[in-house]
């Protein structure tokens, strides 16, 4: 049997990186699934991959009808919605606070924050109608903590976190848990299209955005989008059942800071400033 035996998840950005390795886990454990993304091909591919268990739904997250639309897509394909994946998303402008625009702000704040909540909004109902559900949104360790991402970004994701708790507690009594998942370094195309690359180019770097990050965290291989998906797969399942309101880091350490020697250069100035110079030792008596 598998873990969602009987489940139907919609999961937003599910064309490519951790949306599409997240709708390959579900539908394989059992799941059938709604992939909404805006890349047609990629999302007919994915639906060819799994035939009745995926069914692709084009829908641009910044258009409100279009979310509402996917949403209902699991009804009208199969007959409920247990799951919602809120996974959408990109990079972003890369502005300091002095520099960011109206423009950018709307943006990113529209793409992530708005989104998701709206994802959310047409979801409850759904789930009332099964008798309860599972929330899960793409937060991100830039939302836990300065300097792992743009400015705005690191806004938006720390905002999902909020609205994760916030969420949590008003859905609580209609048995609809709310999670959301802080992943680190993964290899997807997010790094490469956010320098403005083709998004082909960008899948063709992917091990070579995981070897890259090899090095930057105690875990020492780069993330994939598989291990996000495994997260989503919990939060998912009966396994969580208790479990609600939740920021999952799932990003190999990196969050716990330097470590070994690095950790230790943080202490040498002071290590320094204790050590006796060769002048004050010939002093002491």
């Amino acid at each position: 049997m598998g873990r969602l035996d009987g489940k139907v998840a919609v999961i937003t950005g599910a064309g490519s990186g951790i949306g599409r390795g997240t709708a390959e886990l579900f539908a394989q454990e059992g799941a059938r699934v709604i992939a909404a993304d805006i890349a047609d091909d990629r999302g007919r591919r994915l639906e060819e991959s799994a035939p009745g268990r995926i069914k692709y739904v084009h829908c641009d997250v910044l258009n409100e009808d279009q979310i509402a639309a996917a949403i209902a897509a699991a009804e009208q394909e199969f007959g409920r919605l247990d799951c919602l994946f809120n996974n959408a998303g990109a990079g972003g402008a890369n502005e300091t606070v002095d520099q960011i625009s109206a423009q950018s702000f709307d943006s990113v704040m529209h793409l992530h924050v708005r989104a998701a909540l709206f994802g959310i909004k047409y979801a409850v109902p759904a789930m009332k109608r099964a008798g309860g559900g599972a929330v899960i949104t793409t937060a991100s360790v830039a939302g836990l903590s300065a300097g792992y991402g743009p400015a705005l970004y690191s806004i938006a994701k720390a905002a999902l976190i909020h609205m994760t708790t916030v969420a949590a507690v008003q859905l609580a009594e209609h048995r609809i848990r709310v999670n959301c998942i802080c992943p680190g370094l993964i290899a997807t195309n997010i790094f490469a299209t956010a320098l403005g690359l083709p998004s082909q180019l960008a899948d063709t770097r992917l091990d070579a955005i995981a070897a890259a990050a090899s090095d930057s965290q105690p875990i020492r291989r780069g993330g994939r989008p598989r291990d996000i998906a495994e997260a989503a797969l919990y939060f998912a399942s009966d396994g969580a059942d208790w479990v609600t309101g939740q920021a999952l880091a799932v990003d190999g350490g990196l969050t716990l800071g330097p470590q070994g020697m690095q950790q230790m250069t943080a202490f040498a100035p002071i290590l320094q400033a204790l050590m006796p110079d060769a002048q004050e030792l010939n002093q002491t008596p």
